[in-house]
Parts: structure tokens; sequence; C-alpha cells
């Protein structure tokens, strides 16, 4: 992959989306459209997102039984999405059946844990220990069940690396060292997520709040 950033589009206006990825579009090397986007603009807005040419990603974190989970699986097929994430937390039965059922072509990786959780969030989901254990167990079973990957932080994306040799590992919550952290906890920059074993550097709010937007995506894609 030549350039592993995507962009996370999730706007609630569709002529906005476009209009900002069209201004970064020489800059990423693909796009993560997510439960926002998806609920306000649906099918039509990922073809329009498509139009322009680039890799996308479908961040829908499906969590269901394993019939209703692959069944969404097919309704997609016709997006032609390059990526799909389920959570890893649905099981694996689950997780075999969303791979079984995605398109030719599609990887599907696990969400193990989301970077705005850290351990104390955890623990009051009822489960012990250190958020960098749960991501090793989730991945574990994640790889076990067949997927092409996982999600995971920076933070943890080196040890899975290490665990799970030919993963495909997405790594979102990144921030350059002069922003904010939001409502991230497990951040890390672009290019320690790199080095760390990241296939896909998901960008968020660092490009599409930033005040020019395609010199934003420039400056990160300089650092990798």
């Amino acid at each position: 992959m030549s350039n592993p950033v995507y962009l996370a589009l999730d706007l609630p206006q569709l002529d906005a989306a476009k209009a900002l990825a069209e201004q970064v579009r020489a800059h990423i090397g693909g796009i993560k459209l997510g439960l926002e986007f998806f609920c306000a603009h649906g099918h039509h807005g990922v073809h329009e997102i498509a139009h322009l040419g680039l890799p996308i990603f479908l961040d829908l974190k499906l969590h269901d039984i394993p019939n209703t989970v692959a069944g969404a699986m097919q309704a997609i097929h016709v997006l032609e999405p390059a990526i799909v994430t389920v959570h890893a937390s649905g099981g694996r039965a689950m997780m075999e059946d969303a791979k079984a059922a995605a398109a030719n072509g599609t990887r599907v990786v696990a969400v193990t844990m989301l970077t705005s959780m850290d351990d104390r969030d955890l623990m009051q989901t009822g489960v012990a220990g250190k958020a960098h254990d749960q991501v090793l167990r989730l991945a574990e079973l994640a790889q076990t069940a067949g997927l092409d990957g996982i999600v995971c932080s920076g933070h943890e994306v080196g040890s899975v690396h290490r665990q799970w040799k030919d993963g495909f590992f997405v790594v979102p919550g990144l921030r350059m060292g002069n922003n904010g952290t939001g409502d991230q906890k497990r951040v890390v920059t672009p290019r320690q997520a790199r080095d760390d074993g990241a296939s896909v550097l998901v960008v968020g709010r660092p490009i599409s709040r930033a005040d020019d937007p395609a010199a934003a995506a420039r400056a990160i894609e300089a650092t990798l």
C-alpha cells in the first residue's frame, strides 16, 4: 500500500463530505465511512464517495448474532468495500460467518477495543485487567476465526504484529504531536503506528478540522 492513510469522512452533509475528500484525495490512500455517514446517507452516499476512485473502508462495527451479521455482509456486497469492521466481542462464530459472507476482495477486520476506552472503562464493562491484554486476547480470537486482521490502538499494534505476523492492522485515534486528543485516550502519531506494524492509519479530525485539510494531509503523508 503506497499511502496507508485513510481519511475518516464522518460528516453529516454529503456535499461537504465530497468536497473534503476532493481536497485531500491526492494525499490519502483511502476513505473510511463510519456509522454517522452510513446512517445519514446509506448506499447512495457510499456510491457518491466511491466515484472519487479511492478504496472505501466501511467502518460499520457489525455486532449481532452470526446469521444477522452474515446477512448484513451480503447486503453490502454491491458497495464493494475494501475493508469492513465487525466487533471481536461478537465471538468466534459471528466472525467466522462474517468472513464467509463477505465479498471476494473485502478484508474483514475485528474491532478489539475502542481507542476512546482505557483500563478503567474496560473494568466498568466487567472485564478485569489491562486494555493491552484484552486486545491481544481478542486479536488471537479474530485470527482463529479466519479474519484478515483487527482494529486496535497504536499502543497495542506492535505486540499484535509480533503475535500475528501476516495480519492486517488498522490503527485509528491518531494524532500529530501538536494535536489534542479529544475523546481519544490511547493515541500515538501516524509515524509511530506505521513503524510498529500498522497497515492502515485512520486519521479524522487532524485533517477534517484543519484550517487547510490538504496541507494537513500532505504533512501527515510526509512523515511516513
